[in-house]
């Protein structure tokens, strides 16, 4: 057995034992990378090459943006956004069966995605309207698996960080304004997915609607939910108009979010030190992830690992639909147990140049990349949105997930009509020319 081999069995044996010791993701990807690269030693000048790795890993202008975003959408969590963005999408759907289920899905959605962050909007949505929606009759299990798998939609929906780690995964061949123009209409389709199930369960269960609001009531709550939403448009419409790049935008972002914080009374400067710890604090963990996934993803470059794969899927398959789906029963596996992060960034230069020899566009395999990962943020063992969202709604996890079962099956359906329908994805970036 060669060298090279038993280096790849030692990188992936440590990697899993790792993580079934639940020792942290970023832990176990430097420990088992250090491991396997001390077996190619004579190949290499030390174990400085892990340093520098990891080192020039982040060593990218468009990673500036994550920070800002994160703080962007730290002072969105804090302020009353939440709370105008419910009532402005309770006087749209809450006069239908079910409407309050509805309202927890489109406020998701929008929230989601004017903050970037998915446990941004499980947090913040989860905390008001379980509440609510238990007061009209809805079990408390059914109202967290409504707002765990709706929040996953923000990580489509742009700005998305993670599809700003994949832009870089990627190696430059999916630029970040064709990722986020990409990102509407799936993530718009898996929100509209979400609501078909809530009406089915709402007329066999008889859920109770509210009453219809008057065009005046969703005026006023439109206008006072329209900065808001506005946020999305300037960040958005300005990267895809070339004003200004992913990097920029966010720090707009940050500053447009601070200013109408501080207008609308939501935050006052006494609240920005404790804003600006608390985003440090997820900007270091997000970037000692990607330090460590970059230096794994070198490995796998330097040991032939997506040449190798690559090669065995092409030899074993012949039909590509048949490799599509081996693939993404592969992330799916990987999503439960993997954080989204270190996953886009060792499992993107594995799989890319397969689905690109079959022909599927980077852009593309990015959001069904996303989409099998958000699927793995609902799931144990190491689902994080369904951990957050049982623990907003005070359920414990074996509580919902019965009730999350069908949600989860109306995802995995969503996330085979983006992987073989292309248009979904690419009918937006080919309309934008981007």
């Amino acid at each position: 057995m060669s060298v090279e081999v038993i280096s790849i069995i030692v990188l992936f044996a440590s990697f899993f034992t790792l993580l079934m010791l639940k020792v942290p993701v970023a832990y176990s990807i430097g420990i088992s990378t250090t491991l396997s690269l001390l077996l190619n030693i004579d190949k290499l000048p030390g174990l400085t090459t892990i340093a520098q790795r990891m080192t020039t890993g982040i060593d990218s202008f468009a990673l500036l943006a994550i920070p800002f975003f994160v703080l962007a959408g730290e002072i969105m969590k804090r302020g009353g956004i939440a709370n105008r963005l419910i009532n402005f999408a309770k006087s749209l759907v809450a006069s239908l069966p079910g409407g309050l289920a509805y309202v927890n899905v489109l406020a998701s959605m929008l929230f989601g995605a004017i903050s970037g962050s998915a446990i941004a909007a499980t947090s913040a949505i989860g905390s008001i309207m379980t509440d609510r929606m238990e007061d009209e009759g809805y079990p408390r299990e059914f109202s967290a698996s409504v707002n765990i798998t709706s929040a996953t939609t923000g990580l489509l929906i742009p700005p998305s960080n993670i599809l700003i780690v994949y832009a870089l995964a990627s190696g430059g061949t999916a630029s970040v304004a064709a990722l986020f123009i990409a990102g509407y209409l799936p993530g718009i389709l898996l929100g509209l997915a979400i609501m078909a199930y809530i009406a089915f369960v709402a007329i066999t269960r008889k859920f109770s609607k509210g009453s219809r609001a008057p065009i005046s009531l969703i005026w006023t709550y439109f206008r006072k939910a329209f900065f808001s939403l506005l946020l999305l448009v300037i960040v958005v419409g300005g990267i895809v108009a070339g004003v200004f790049t992913a990097t920029e935008a966010s720090a707009i972002a940050v500053l447009y979010a601070a200013v109408l914080a501080l207008v609308y009374g939501d935050v006052s400067t006494k609240d920005f030190p404790d804003i600006l710890l608390t985003s440090a604090k997820t900007t270091a963990v997000v970037m000692f992830l990607i330090c460590t996934s970059m230096a794994m993803s070198w490995l796998f470059s330097f040991e032939g690992i997506p040449e190798l794969i690559s090669g065995f899927l092409l030899e074993q398959f012949s039909n590509k639909i048949v490799i599509f789906l081996v693939i993404n029963i592969v992330l799916l596996i990987i999503g439960t147990f993997m954080d989204m992060t270190p996953a886009v960034l060792i499992f993107t230069p594995i799989f890319l140049p397969v689905v690109v020899a079959l022909g599927m566009d980077p852009v593309h395999f990015g959001i069904v990349l996303v989409l099998n990962l958000c699927i793995g943020l609902c799931t144990p063992p190491v689902g994080t949105i369904l951990f957050v969202g049982s623990g907003v709604a005070n359920v414990s996890v074996t509580q919902v997930v019965k009730p999350l079962l069908p949600f989860l099956l109306i995802m995995v359906i969503v996330l085979l009509l983006i992987t073989y329908i292309p248009a979904i994805s690419m009918y937006l970036p080919g309309l934008f020319e981007l």
